[in-house]
Order: structure tokens, then C-alpha cells, then sequence
């Protein structure tokens, strides 16, 4: 019992610490677990044994703890829950946030996983099911015919009208035929694949109308991979993995007008595989009759495995769910360092200004650069290969012709008109004011210059980059776009939340205020296309429940006067109930009107991103707790479980 006290007491002064999560606790934590950590490495052959067996008797202990609790409660639940299972989701959550981090820059000591599962082997299509080459059937062999599938499910698709996709697929497609088909099949236009069209259409139809009992035995065996796969053991603990599973071949889409859409993806085979587990573990086992490229043992890194894709030469990976330490672990240094920011950006903004004055034009370059960083949130912008990828650009890649100048432009000075394409071919557009040095400095940086010259010619990511290291350690554009969006986020809740507000009203305000950091990082989406369609259903739902209203509020009228005329009990009563009915039917009558409001504003934004990636959620959680606002209404299942450690951290007086 002693022991255990002393456990608890243990574990409320670190949770006590880690709710005011700040530098000085991660330097005082780290100073005091570096010797633990030297001497660990000094003994690295029994190292994964004895911490595995720390974690067992840590959890052992943890279970005995969680015993007596749950001996505690089973009257209790048994009685509350009318004999539906109690939810042991709270009880298993491995709070790893409350637990030392290795300060050696190991990710883990022990990891065990089963590999990835592979796309299932091609399936010829059946007999009746044509292609025809010049108005004649044609008969495929099956590495040319499966080609053929992939161009046929995107028939209807506009990319199969674009001619850089067209061409890009039938030279790959003509590397998977037969020597005789070649001779054959030289011209993509005298191709027919709407029989095989038709049929995956019809298989689609087929899918959707499947019986309860077909849906149910695919779900099962869903289920089944994802236990068997989807799970890994890292450190004692089951972790759930993210993308288990590897994409099946097809064609290259890309995103804009990218070189390489139509290009082949090629199948990923057991061979192409390069697996990372530790050394004691049971390592996966391939397929029969297959091998593992390598199997590596590397706790530096964070992946389970990785190969290299065929279009661009990348090398994709297998890696832990957004809701495991690892990933969790990721996303909190990144606020904290956005924090570190904080406390430095006024100096680091007078440094840029001052630059602006320079004798070097490429300090004043570097110096305009990072003033756009930091004031419109742009992406760094990485150097790229010509014709590799689609002509999208970022800050230090800005051309002249990305560019416009106006001294003054509708009552404002000193007017800069952006116009590129930025990450994922998404156009930014923008009109804004900027000062004067740096408008100055634009038309200096503009003269003799070609519009497909740089606008930077003297700076580059690598240069930006090292200088920001210079200014801030772990400091990158991306911090600024991390900063300046959570900051955004936490003025604008200030400013938009009313405490008076209905939970509807403020959730509204949430949005707005996301929405404003959406448009920040330019965050943008095509409206949905069943937009106008939903808010039309809206509207009427909103008519219904006017005309509701109407019809309560003259029953409560009517109501009163029964009442006014017979002043018994039962009118009163009468009267009482139908005004709480008028209560209600306004309270969902604010609520439909506030859905069709916040939809309508952001039809083209797209907030989750910013959501999830750039703002602190220890802002939102704060927020929730201030103004009594549930957690599921700001994050669903999914973002709850990333975010855990985030919604176990911050109290409602949280400030970033």
C-alpha cells in the first residue's frame, strides 16, 4: 500500500509538471534521466530485456492498481449500465506523456510487428468481358490486360482525355505487352475499353447492393487483418499502425498538371520490402516462396518498413498510428518549439527589418523573404527537378511573373498582388499591403529581370533555412506557419467567444475563428458536390421547423387565454408545457440556422487541415474546458485519440 501511495503521489507531481509543459521541465527531465540513459547503453545487450521486464512489472502493478478500482466499481456498473458491456477505453489508455523520454535519440528499445499485407494478386477478367483494338476483340495476355483494367476504371475520368496522361500510359503500358501485342496495339485512339468499363461499373452496382450477411463476412475479414496486422509491440506496449496495408498498382494521377500523371505504379512485391523490427523479436515472415529485400534493426528511426516507389523514386513507409507515442511524441515537440518561437519572434522580426537596410542584396532578399514567411504564412519552397513534377512554387522559388506591384491600388499603398501555384497546385491568390522598405525592395529586386526569372535570385531553401537555424534552434518556415497559426486561433477565440453564447453560438465562433487560420495558410478545397443539394435539404429543414414554431407559439396563445378565462391548475399546466415547447422548437430552429450558416462559409475552406496539423490543440482543449463546451463537438473519435495527450494536459487557463 505504502509502495502504491507513493506511486500515486509520484504520478500527480509529474502530471502536475507535464499540465505546465514548458522547456525548463523537458531540460530538468532530461538532466535527470541522462544517467539512466548512459547506463542503459553501457549494457545495450540486455537492455530491450531488462526494460521490457521494468515496463511488465510497471504494468503488473498498474493492473493490481486497476483491480482494486475495478472491484470497486463492478456494483456500481452492473447496476448503471442494465447489463450492456462497460467500455475499458479510459482504463487502457497509456497515458506515455506522463513516462520519461529517451534522451539518447532512440525511438524505441523493443519492436514486433507481422509486415505489411499485400494487394491482392491480379484476377483475369472473365471470358465475355472484351477489349477491342480497331473494332476487332482482342485478346490480352494478363500483364497487358491488367494494365488495361486500371485505364478502363478511369474512363469517365477527365484525366483520360488529358493527352500528357494518355501518352505517359501507353508507352508504359506498351513496356507490359507482348512482343506481338506491340507489333498490334500501336495507337492509344483505335483502343476500346468500354466493355471492360461497363463491367467494373456493373461490379461497383454490385458492391452497393450486396446483402447484410456479404457486407458483414467482408467486415469480419477486415476486422481479422486488422488484429493480425494492424497492431505492433513496441516497448511493452500494443501500438496501432497507421497504413498496414500496401497500395495496389494502378495509374499515376499526380496532382495539377503533373509530368508523370499516367504513369504506371508499379506492383510492390515481398522483394522491394525493407523491414525494421528488433533484434529479439519474432521478425515478420514473407509470403511463401518470397523474401524480404533487408531486415533491419535501426531504433533511430521510427518506420516498421519502407520501399521505393516506381514514378518519382521516393521512398514511402509503414509507420505508427497518428494516435501512438511516437506520433504524439512528434506533434507536442512541434507546438513547444512553435512556443519557443514565441518568445524570440520579436527580436528575430526586428532582425528582419533591419536587414531590410542592408548593403547586401542578399541579406535584403533573405530579409523580404522571411518578412512573407512570416506575415503571409508561406511555405519555404523546396528546389526541384524541371519536368519531375508539376510547376508549383513556395517562397524562395517566387518568378517575377508570380508577382505584381501597385503604389497604390483602391485607398491603399504599397500593394502586392501574389499569384502562383503553392503546395499541391492549389492557387494563392492574394492582395495585400505590404511596407514600404519591403515594396521598395521588390521593385529593386524586380529590375532587368525576365518574367520567369527568380524573384530571389540570391537565396535558396538550403540558405533560408540555416539562417532561421542560426536565429533558433529547430527553427524552420514551417515553425512560422505552426506559430502564426495556433497564435491566430488563440486571438480570434478571444475575440469571437461570447460566454453568454449558446454551445451552438460558440461553436460557431470555434469555426470562424479556424477558419481565419484556414485562410491564413491558405487552406483551400473545391465546394463539395452535393454542396448545393445538402443546403437545400437544409433549408428545408429550417421551413419545417419555422412553420413548427408558428404553430407552438399559437398554441401557446391560445393556451394563455384558456388560462386567462378559467385560472385552474390544468390550464396552467397546459400553459407551462407549451411554452417549454416553443422553447425548444426555437432552440433547434438556432441550431439548423447556425449549420446553414457555418456551412455556407466554409463551402471552400477546407479547416481540417489546419486542425490537425498546425494548431495547438491544448488551445482548443482550453478553450472546451473554459466555456463548457464537449470535446467530441471540436474533435471526433479519431482527432480525440491524437490528441490525448493534449486533452489530459491543458486546463482551461492553458496559453500558448
Amino acid at each position: 500500500d505504502k509502495e502504491h501511495r507513493h506511486k500515486d503521489h509520484k504520478k500527480d507531481k509529474e502530471r502536475e509538471k507535464f499540465k505546465h509543459s514548458n522547456s525548463e521541465h523537458k531540460e530538468h527531465s532530461e538532466k535527470k534521466h541522462r544517467d539512466k540513459d548512459k547506463e542503459r547503453l553501457k549494457h545495450s545487450d540486455s537492455s530491450s530485456d531488462k526494460h521490457r521486464q521494468k515496463h511488465k512489472d510497471r504494468d503488473k502493478d498498474k493492473r493490481r492498481e486497476e483491480k482494486g478500482i475495478k472491484h470497486k466499481k463492478k456494483i456500481k456498473d452492473k447496476k448503471g449500465t442494465d447489463g450492456k458491456k462497460v467500455k475499458k477505453e479510459e482504463e487502457e489508455k497509456w497515458k506515455w506523456w506522463e513516462e520519461e523520454r529517451y534522451t539518447d535519440g532512440s525511438k524505441w528499445r523493443f519492436l514486433e510487428h507481422k509486415g505489411p499485407v499485400f494487394a491482392p494478386p491480379y484476377e483475369p477478367l472473365p471470358g465475355k468481358v472484351k477489349f477491342y483494338y480497331g473494332g476487332k476483340p482482342m485478346k490480352l495476355s494478363a500483364p497487358a490486360e491488367e494494365v488495361a483494367t486500371f485505364f478502363a476504371k478511369m474512363l469517365d475520368h477527365e484525366y483520360t482525355t488529358k493527352d500528357i496522361f494518355r501518352k505517359n500510359f501507353f508507352k508504359d503500358w506498351r513496356k507490359e505487352m507482348t512482343s506481338e501485342e506491340k507489333s498490334v496495339i500501336t495507337d492509344l485512339n483505335k483502343c476500346d475499353f468500354s466493355e471492360m468499363s461497363e463491367y467494373f461499373k456493373a461490379q461497383s452496382e454490385a458492391r452497393k447492393q450486396m446483402s447484410k450477411e456479404e457486407k458483414q463476412k467482408i467486415k469480419e475479414e477486415n476486422e481479422r487483418l486488422l488484429q493480425e496486422y494492424g497492431f505492433c509491440i513496441m516497448d511493452n506496449h500494443k501500438e496501432r499502425i497507421g497504413n498496414f496495408r500496401i497500395e495496389p498498382p494502378g495509374l499515376f494521377r499526380g496532382r495539377g498538371d503533373h509530368p508523370k500523371m499516367g504513369m504506371l505504379k508499379r506492383r510492390i512485391r515481398p522483394e522491394d520490402i525493407i523491414i525494421n523490427c528488433s533484434k529479439d523479436s519474432k521478425h515478420p515472415k514473407p509470403p511463401p516462396g518470397t523474401k524480404w529485400k533487408e531486415v533491419r534493426h535501426d531504433n533511430k528511426v521510427t518506420w516498421l518498413a519502407s520501399w521505393t516507389e516506381n514514378i518519382q523514386g521516393s521512398i514511402k513507409y509503414i509507420m505508427l498510428n497518428p494516435s501512438s507515442r511516437i506520433k504524439g511524441e512528434k506533434d507536442w515537440q512541434k507546438y513547444e518549439t512553435a512556443r519557443r518561437l514565441k518568445k524570440c519572434v520579436d527580436r528575430i522580426r526586428a532582425q528582419y527589418r533591419e536587414d531590410w537596410k542592408s548593403k547586401e542584396m542578399r541579406i535584403r532578399q533573405r530579409a523580404v523573404a522571411l518578412y512573407f514567411i512570416d506575415k503571409l504564412a508561406l511555405r519555404a519552397g523546396n528546389e526541384k527537378e524541371e519536368g519531375e513534377t508539376a510547376d508549383t512554387v513556395g517562397c524562395c522559388s517566387l518568378r517575377v511573373e508570380h508577382i505584381k506591384l501597385y503604389p497604390k491600388l483602391d485607398d491603399q499603398e504599397y500593394v502586392v498582388e501574389f499569384d502562383f501555384l503553392g503546395k499541391d497546385s492549389i492557387r494563392y491568390y492574394n492582395k495585400i499591403p505590404v511596407e514600404k522598405r519591403v515594396f521598395k525592395n521588390l521593385q529593386l529586386f524586380l529590375e532587368n529581370k525576365q518574367p520567369e526569372d527568380d524573384l530571389f535570385d540570391r537565396l535558396n531553401t538550403s540558405i533560408l533555412n540555416k539562417h532561421l537555424q542560426e536565429l533558433m534552434d529547430g527553427l524552420t518556415a514551417k515553425v512560422f506557419r505552426t506559430y502564426n497559426a495556433s497564435i491566430t486561433l488563440q486571438q480570434q477565440l478571444k475575440e469571437l467567444t461570447c460566454s453568454d453564447d449558446s454551445i451552438p453560438a460558440k461553436i460557431l465562433s470555434y469555426n470562424r475563428a479556424n477558419r481565419a487560420v484556414a485562410i491564413l495558410c491558405n487552406h483551400q478545397r473545391a465546394p463539395p458536390k452535393t454542396f448545393e443539394k445538402s443546403m437545400q435539404n437544409l433549408q428545408n429543414k429550417i421551413d419545417e421547423k419555422q412553420n413548427q414554431l408558428s404553430a407552438a407559439r399559437k398554441q401557446l396563445k391560445a393556451a394563455k387565454a384558456d388560462h386567462k378565462a378559467s385560472h385552474d391548475d390544468k390550464s396552467k399546466k397546459a400553459v407551462e408545457m407549451k411554452r417549454k415547447a416553443v422553447q425548444r422548437i426555437e432552440e433547434q430552429l438556432m441550431k439548423l440556422q447556425v449549420q446553414a450558416t457555418d456551412r455556407e462559409e466554409n463551402k471552400q475552406i477546407a479547416l481540417g487541415t489546419s486542425k490537425l496539423n498546425y494548431l495547438d490543440p491544448r488551445i482548443s482543449v482550453a478553450w472546451c474546458k473554459k466555456f463548457g463546451i464537449p470535446i467530441e463537438k471540436i474533435y471526433n473519435k479519431t482527432q480525440r485519440e491524437k490528441f490525448a495527450w493534449a486533452i489530459d494536459m491543458a486546463d482551461k487557463d492553458y496559453e500558448f
